[in-house]
């Protein structure tokens, strides 16, 4: 009995087929990398406001790219799609994290507090960041998306899966949020 071509696996060619969009796809994940991991990794610290974090989340970002290299030919829009790889990785990060509260051993563990004669404008600064922390994290990431990464609506909305609308609308929440937190109303 011969068994049919279904049963004995895949053909030389479909192999081959493989074979070529993996390759292809890994060209165009070193492109991506090369092209977009600094405004990603500015993008994750945004979120996470460590720097550590943030490059672990870049690497982790990366990774899943490179493991989903086959496909990398049918995304119809890079950018986009490599922001919303970040954001879900970011987001499910920051639900772990959320889950449990690390606390120092001792006094001297905890990082040193802002030393007293700082410049006002690296306190304005940090009073934004501080600001921008409280927000809920899928509305960071539309804000920061939006405002600082300079993408559009429509590229907010896929990104974060919404309708444009809801992005738009997102977005505007943000924006009123973080100027209750910061407390002025020139954000």
């Amino acid at each position: 009995m011969s068994a049919s071509s279904a049963e004995r696996g895949p053909t030389r060619s479909a192999i081959s087929d493989a074979a070529i969009a993996a390759e292809a796809g890994t060209e165009l994940a070193v492109e991506l990398f090369e092209r977009f991991h600094r405004d990603i990794l500015a993008y994750l610290y945004g979120l996470v406001h460590e720097a550590q974090w943030a490059q672990d989340l870049t690497q982790e970002t990366f990774l899943r790219v490179l493991r989903a290299r086959s496909s990398l030919a049918e995304v119809t829009n890079p950018r986009a799609w490599l922001y919303r790889v970040a954001t879900n990785v970011a987001l499910n990060a920051l639900k772990r994290r959320r889950r449990f509260v690390w606390l120092p051993w001792r006094a001297s563990d905890r990082e040193p507090g802002p030393v007293p004669d700082v410049a006002e404008r690296v306190g304005e600064r940090s009073a934004l960041e501080d600001a921008l922390a409280s927000l809920p994290p899928g509305y960071r990431a539309a804000l920061l998306l939006h405002k600082r990464d300079g993408l559009s609506t429509a590229e907010v909305a896929g990104v974060l899966g919404l309708s444009e609308a809801a992005a738009r609308k997102r977005i505007y929440r943000a924006i009123e949020m973080l100027r209750h937190a910061y407390g002025k109303g020139d954000v």
